[in-house]
């Protein structure tokens, strides 16, 4: 059994179901990301494991005892967890040491025991120069220091994190994302992280949650969810995709129409109907010359091309206007209104059943 097992979870206002028959499996020590897009229920399910909402359906059990059921629920203070909200919260009238401090004074913790412990804390959350500061005094990426070790030192059984970065700049929110995975990895609590940024849940998750309108689409590691991704929606919202839309023709191809068969490296194929195939628009090949290739090959036009320092960013209209998406290098530089070639290797072309 998992430490953490959220089954069915299932939460309604009114006639509008939020979370709809959520069920996950958290192993003790492990940090895992709720993502999706605004609305999708991700962080109600936080609230619902949180003891901030109650479930209509559905049970949460952490180290084996119900916590949480629609008949029976543990308040927010008796479940043994750490919350840090997007706005930090912290108190404006304390210091950084007074605010680390405060969990541990509710919990009536002997003074040398309290100072020992946040004095660690904050050591590992490099704040230990700021201790006296109060949180005006701090920027935005210190703030959220504080708040995580506020969260920390009080060693709760699960840590949870509700869009912890949303209110820092890029920079700091780079910074920050593995700040947040060198803490995880030095502490090992158990973490359930809500974002709508992948690349935060690419960058601190050991398994990503992918939810849309309230369920889940897919549950895996950051590198299987991005290369065999189990629906159009998770390819497209993690990461950015191509998708072409087509019937499957023999053992391992899909063919999409106008001339266009794509062979796929695998995936879900339909066995009558429509199936689509993936492919990230960094892992097609783009040139001006054929390819040589009677399938995976495509001749297209250049409708715009766009160049962002590290790479181009280009839309291709291939015949009957259909458009693609390819990153290529900068040293590839094809004006718009040219015609060039698109390979679309089988290793990268990933089949989904619609």
């Amino acid at each position: 059994m998992s430490f953490v097992e959220i089954a069915g979870l299932t939460k309604r206002y009114g006639a509008l179901t939020v979370v709809d028959n959520v069920s996950l499996s958290i192993e003790k020590g492990s940090l895992i990301c709720l993502l999706g897009p605004s609305g999708c229920g991700k962080t109600t399910t936080l609230r619902l494991v949180a003891g901030f909402a109650e479930p209509d359906q559905g049970e949460i059990r952490v180290g084996g005892r119900a916590i949480s059921t629609p008949k029976s629920s543990l308040p927010p203070e008796r479940r043994g967890m750490s919350m840090i909200f997007q706005n930090y919260a912290l108190w404006p009238h304390m210091s950084v040491f007074e605010n680390v401090a405060y969990g541990l004074r509710l919990r009536k913790i002997p003074a040398d025991d309290l100072n020992k412990r946040v004095g660690a804390i904050l050591d590992a959350t490099k704040l230990s120069a700021l201790a006296r500061r109060h949180p005006g005094e701090l920027s935005g990426g210190q703030q959220q220091r504080v708040a995580l070790a506020r969260a920390l030192v009080v060693e709760p059984e699960i840590l949870l994190l509700d869009e912890p970065l949303s209110n820092l700049d890029a920079n700091l929110r780079e910074e920050m994302r593995f700040e947040i995975r060198r803490l995880h990895d030095q502490f090992r609590f158990t973490s359930l992280y809500v974002t709508h940024d992948q690349t935060e849940a690419m960058t601190a998750a050991d398994v990503v949650v992918v939810m849309n309108q309230g369920r889940v689409e897919q549950t895996a590691s950051p590198s299987e969810i991005y290369r065999r991704p189990a629906t159009g929606f998770v390819a497209r919202f993690l990461g950015g995709t191509n998708l072409f839309e087509g019937a499957r023709s023999g053992a391992d191809a899909v063919d999409c129409g106008e001339g266009l068969v794509l062979r796929c490296a695998g995936g879900a194929y339909a066995a009558a109907g429509p199936t689509s195939v993936s492919i990230r628009p960094h892992d097609i090949k783009l040139s001006e010359a054929a390819t040589g290739e009677s399938v995976n090959s495509a001749r297209g036009t250049v409708a715009r091309q766009t160049y962002l320092g590290s790479h181009r960013d280009y839309l291709i209209e291939l015949a009957g206007g259909r458009q693609v998406r390819v990153v290529a290098p900068t040293e590839i530089d094809i004006a718009a209104g040219r015609g060039v070639w698109l390979y679309l290797p089988p290793a990268a072309c990933w089949a989904l059943e619609r």
